[in-house]
């Protein structure tokens, strides 16, 4: 039987947050690992230019990490075990929410073709 998608139930914009979340977790200017507890933590967020902000790899539309400036985003996120919050200022993805599938990454993860 295939894993269910989004099994714990994240809303939209859950959803892209961590997806940007994820991204993030992945650029050392953005985060840094914890090899004690699997956590990645993001300790600076991106800021935007126009209408995107660079993100390693990828370019993130704005409207699409809305959630990042969300205190209950980042609420509903540590209280489903994927995140813990020090909002405003960083946050902390477990290893459940580094492998979180949110089914987004390509959609809102924009990367060049060549």
């Amino acid at each position: 039987m295939a894993p269910k998608k989004n099994p714990l139930k994240l809303n939209p914009l859950q959803l892209k947050t961590l997806t940007v979340l994820q991204q993030l977790a992945t650029v050392p200017m953005f985060a840094s690992a914890d090899e004690a507890t699997g956590e990645v933590v993001i300790h600076h967020l991106p800021s935007p230019h126009g209408n995107h902000f660079h993100c390693g790899d990828a370019v993130v539309m704005s409207k699409d990490a809305t959630g990042l400036q969300n205190r209950a985003v980042w609420t509903a996120l540590e209280r489903k075990g994927l995140a813990r919050s020090m909002f405003p200022t960083s946050i902390a993805l477990s290893p459940e929410g580094l492998r979180y599938d949110t089914g987004l990454a390509d959609t809102i993860l924009h990367r060049s073709d060549h």
